[in-house]
């Protein structure tokens, strides 16, 4: 996960990066259960107080981007997904896998049937 904090910025840190988390969850650069960096790593990749990246999950979690599952660490929410475009995004991740692998388009399909049960 890339987020950058400009300190010159009038808009408070914590707000940053809550902001830029939610954008790359909305934008499916976070899939529903990917796991975020603990608060410590989080704030010392950025050069932030824990308690400033505390917040901004803090007011995720109220906004119900993500979960926190205690000592297991916070994860992005599986939530009212938007179902076509979540599709999409595992349709991308797929097809990117193929390809890496060599597997043509009707091999591909083959594989999908299969999945599904026909």
């Amino acid at each position: 996960m890339i987020l950058a904090v400009d300190p010159a910025s009038h808009v408070p840190p914590y707000e940053q990066v809550r902001a830029q988390v939610q954008g790359l969850v909305d934008a499916g650069g976070l899939a529903p259960g990917t796991r975020l960096p603990t608060v410590r790593r989080l704030a010392d990749d950025l050069g932030l107080a824990a308690n400033t990246v505390a917040r901004a999950y803090r007011e995720l979690e109220q906004s119900g981007v993500v979960v926190t599952r205690g000592r297991h660490g916070t994860f992005v929410a599986v939530r009212g997904v938007d179902r076509e475009r979540e599709a999409a995004v595992a349709a991308q991740q797929y097809v990117r896998r193929l390809r890496e692998l060599e597997v043509d388009v009707d091999a591909a399909l083959k594989h999908v049937r299969a999945a599904f049960g026909g």
